[in-house]
């Protein structure tokens, strides 16, 4: 009994000190250091990579677009968007990121031309990919 209370004494006194040091640094005229831009850079951004199987196809012909899928968690889901008239539209191909952080997407386009593409998911945004429809 009487160890646990020179313990709780020991605790006690501890938090008493540091928190007499924290109040007299943060009183002090002295300014904090800054942060170093190597610091500041080690953050991990999400990233996505996309590659498609073809760069040409037939209409309704099956490709795949496929990539990793770096600094985000396996199991995020990841959507194929087409660029259709000036704008981003998401296209009913989605799935979720594999154990080894990439994704594997089966692809068919109906509309002629050259598509643009391009896979999100996780707070990321692929480059474009093109493939020609013809």
């Amino acid at each position: 009994m009487d160890r646990y209370r020179r313990v709780s004494a020991a605790v006690v006194t501890a938090v008493a000190v540091l928190a007499g040091a924290g109040g007299a640094a943060a009183s002090s005229d002295v300014p904090a250091p800054p942060v170093p831009p190597s610091a500041q850079s080690q953050v991990a951004h999400p990233a996505l990579s996309a590659t498609a199987t073809a760069s040409s196809v037939l209409a309704w012909q099956e490709f795949r677009v496929h990539g990793p899928a770096r600094h985000i968690p396996a199991g995020t889901e990841v959507t194929l968007q087409q660029k259709q008239g000036g704008q981003w539209v998401s296209l009913p191909a989605s799935m979720k990121t594999n154990r080894d952080h990439t994704y594997n997407l089966r692809v068919l386009l109906g509309v002629r031309g050259e598509n643009a593409l391009r896979i999100v998911g996780g707070g990321a945004v692929s480059p474009v990919v093109h493939v020609t429809v013809r």
